[in-house]
């Protein structure tokens, strides 16, 4: 075999094969009363999760667990519900293993959060609401503080 070729077979890949929503629910429990309260206060509590799933030698699904929970404190209601299930599947060939917990769990989401984003905006807006736009994610951040986290707790357990 050729460097060329030798070369070419090891260059690393990373494409993104598909994006999909998995699951999506939105509910409104208290229509059409919320539409008529007047000086609401909305609170938003927003969870999220990630899930990774190796599927072949070459196939990864990277899933963002989404869940919203509009909420008037004023009034004691909930505005609206939304759970989305976003994913997405992703070739990933070549690339080493120490980069792979980084590739999944900072940089997939990244690229699946702006999407996501864009559902629950149009969800909301679909239900009757303001657009609603999430803040940007910093998965880099969250990342290190989940590992920094976990060994922090590695530490307590041999002490």
């Amino acid at each position: 075999m050729s460097n060329a070729a030798a070369s070419e077979t090891e260059t690393p890949v990373f494409n993104i094969q598909k994006l999909y929503v998995k699951d999506i629910s939105f509910e409104n429990p208290n229509a059409p009363e919320v539409f008529t309260v007047q000086n609401a206060e909305p609170n938003v509590e927003l969870n999220i999760g990630l899930e990774n799933k190796q599927l072949d030698a070459e196939h990864w699904e990277v899933t963002l667990k989404v869940s919203v929970i509009m909420r008037d404190d004023k009034n004691d209601k909930v505005l609206f519900e939304i759970e989305v299930e976003h994913a997405g599947l992703f070739f990933i060939k070549n690339i080493p293993e120490e980069h792979m917990l980084n590739l999944l769990g900072v940089d997939c989401p990244t690229i699946l959060f702006p999407y996501t984003r864009q559902i629950i905006s149009q969800l909301t807006v679909d239900g009757g609401f303001m657009s609603l736009m999430l803040e940007p994610v910093n998965f880099a951040g969250a990342f290190e503080a989940n590992r920094a986290q976990q060994q922090e707790q590695q530490e307590k357990t041999l002490n």
